[in-house]
């Protein structure tokens, strides 16, 4: 009987690191099905940002000043809750926002260090946001940043941002760039 107890809370302590994985201290492995993981999916997204920084309700605030001595705008920081939208027009479907910020990081070139969530109010993505923080020069033609993250439907996701401008006024400053985010998730 007490062999029989013996095999029995030995085979129930194998399952339970079977089922949660191998315990090392602080962390442990896990079975990605364990949670909801399923096959692994390429999505492709295409919108636009609006960058406002006009009139009386901007999207992009300047949070820190540029020192006056560069040609470059090295140093600035502008906060941004910027509407996404499925045309370039401003009053086209919003599909999300991109809230984070965009900094001026170079000494040599205009280049941007964006640090950003797209979080989606659309469909399926609703209440679902893909992150990317990557170096913008925007001046080239098509501007590739990388997807490090995001939340809900895009948990443990990577990919690439392409930015592309797609006007700029030079009188007010704000632009429309084009994205095409392609993004691998679960």
């Amino acid at each position: 009987m007490a062999s029989q107890i013996t095999i029995f809370f030995l085979i129930l302590s194998l399952s339970t690191i079977l089922v949660i994985g191998e315990d090392h201290g602080f962390a442990r492995s896990l079975d990605r099905k364990l949670l909801g993981f399923k096959k692994e999916k390429l999505s492709h997204f295409r919108f636009y940002w609006h960058d406002i920084v006009s009139g009386k309700s901007p999207s992009s605030v300047p949070v820190v000043k540029p020192p006056l001595n560069t040609t470059t705008a090295f140093g600035f920081v502008s906060m941004i809750d910027n509407p996404l939208t499925m045309g370039p027009k401003v009053g086209s479907k919003l599909v999300g926002k991109a809230q984070g910020f965009y900094a001026s990081a170079s000494q040599e070139e205009i280049s941007l260090l964006m640090v950003m969530n797209f979080a989606f109010i659309e469909g399926k993505y609703n209440g679902s946001t893909i992150t990317v923080l990557g170096r913008n020069p925007v001046f080239n033609t098509i501007r590739e940043m990388p997807v490090i993250g995001g939340s809900g439907l895009f948990r443990f996701s990577r990919g690439y941002a392409q930015a592309k401008t797609h006007t700029l006024d030079i009188k007010t400053g704000d632009a429309i760039v084009e994205y095409n985010v392609y993004v691998l998730h679960y």
